[in-house]
C-alpha cells in the first residue's frame, strides 16, 4: 500500500480519524497545529483498527487451501 492509496481514500480518513480519535480535520488551524508525524501515526493506526480505511485497503486474508490441495468440482 503506498502514500497515493491512502490520500486516494482521504473521505474515508477523514470520517475514520473523527470516530477513532475525536478528530476533526476541518477544526481551523488543527494540522498547522501538529506535526506531519502526529497525522502519520494515526492515520497508519487507522489500518490496524476495524476502519473503513482499512476495510479498503487491507484485502481480507486468503481462504484456506481444502486438504489435499484441490478444489472440488461441481
Amino acid at each position: 500500500m503506498t502514500w497515493a492509496q491512502i490520500l486516494d481514500e482521504w473521505s474515508l480518513v477523514e470520517a475514520d480519524l473523527h470516530e477513532h480519535y475525536g478528530i476533526d480535520l476541518g477544526a481551523p488551524g488543527l494540522l498547522r497545529a501538529r506535526s506531519w508525524r502526529w497525522l502519520r501515526v494515526r492515520i497508519l493506526a487507522l489500518l490496524s483498527v476495524e476502519s473503513r480505511l482499512a476495510r479498503v485497503l487491507t484485502p481480507p486474508p486468503a481462504a484456506p487451501a481444502p486438504p489435499g490441495g484441490t478444489t472440488p468440482r461441481r
